[in-house]
């Protein structure tokens, strides 16, 4: 597979959270600023400075990639009818083929996630996993496939590319600098055309014609924080912001599928589920 495909898996990385933290995530709280603050000020700046931050943007993936694999920390807030809550989530992930091993944390409870060949397991607390069963797992792919346009195209790895080329080239942002865990980083604000994403048409029936998104990138040009938001319209409509930090590249991952007799297979009822909310 092309490096560059590969880069931008951490795109859908992002998203894929939210997958996670939709399904793990209930009760109420505020989190106002999940992205921490910024040094400097918003500037557009002339035409050239806007070129140069666009391809900072759309180069960053490929650059992270590079690295091969990172240390990753990983928050979700998901808000709808006047209530908010947070997951949480750290681990390491393969950037060339997207698996990944978190630990997420929501309301209280503690999660062990893995990502293997795009397919999501969770480990939830002992006696709430379905089937009588320690592990779950969804199919990514599947799910990609049952729901075409919806929001799976945007978690299903492969089709990450899109969020570097999606990106709008009138629409980048430079807003100032910051130091995230001691690195100098740059942040670009940037607004992704979600008519360029994979099925775009379909999709932003569910998210609207446009995503937002902020990426802090070091001085080699890589990603150390990246951070969507997005309006999900469903049966219930939801605000979720998923913000990621990026730090030990070259780090260890050891992500490995669980037994199989220790698995129930929940692949089908989230393809229900969001066909129902379609």
């Amino acid at each position: 597979m092309a490096r560059s495909g590969n880069g931008s898996r951490i795109g859908a990385l992002s998203v894929a959270g939210v997958l996670a933290g939709t399904v793990l995530v209930t009760g109420c709280g505020n989190d106002s600023d999940a992205a921490g603050p910024s040094d400097g000020v918003s500037s557009t700046g002339s035409a050239g400075a806007r070129e140069q931050g666009t391809q900072a943007v759309r180069s960053a993936y490929d650059k992270t990639a590079e690295e091969d694999t990172a240390r990753v920390t990983l928050k979700v807030r998901t808000s709808a009818e006047g209530s908010s809550a947070t997951a949480n989530g750290e681990g390491t992930v393969d950037l060339d083929d997207g698996d990944s091993v978190m630990t997420v944390t929501a309301e209280g409870q503690r999660i062990e996630q893995r990502v293997v060949d795009r397919v999501l397991y969770q480990k939830p607390p002992e006696g709430q996993a379905p089937g009588g069963k320690p592990w779950i797992k969804i199919d990514l792919k599947k799910v990609a496939a049952r729901q075409g346009a919806g929001g799976q195209s945007v978690n299903d790895p492969a089709q990450s590319a899109a969020f570097a080329k999606a990106i709008d080239d009138k629409d980048v942002t430079r807003k100032g600098t910051s130091v995230i865990d001691g690195v100098h980083t740059t942040r670009y604000r940037v607004t992704v055309d979600v008519a360029k994403l994979p099925n775009g048409s379909e999709l932003s029936k569910q998210v609207g014609p446009s995503l937002p998104m902020d990426l802090w990138l070091d001085d080699d040009g890589r990603i150390r924080r990246q951070q969507v938001d997005m309006t999900v319209k469903a049966a219930t409509k939801a605000t979720v912001r998923t913000v990621l930090e990026f730090s030990d590249f070259g780090t260890d991952v050891n992500a490995d599928a669980p037994p199989a007799r220790q698995v129930t297979d929940m692949t089908d009822e989230v393809g229900k589920q969001g066909r129902a909310q379609s």
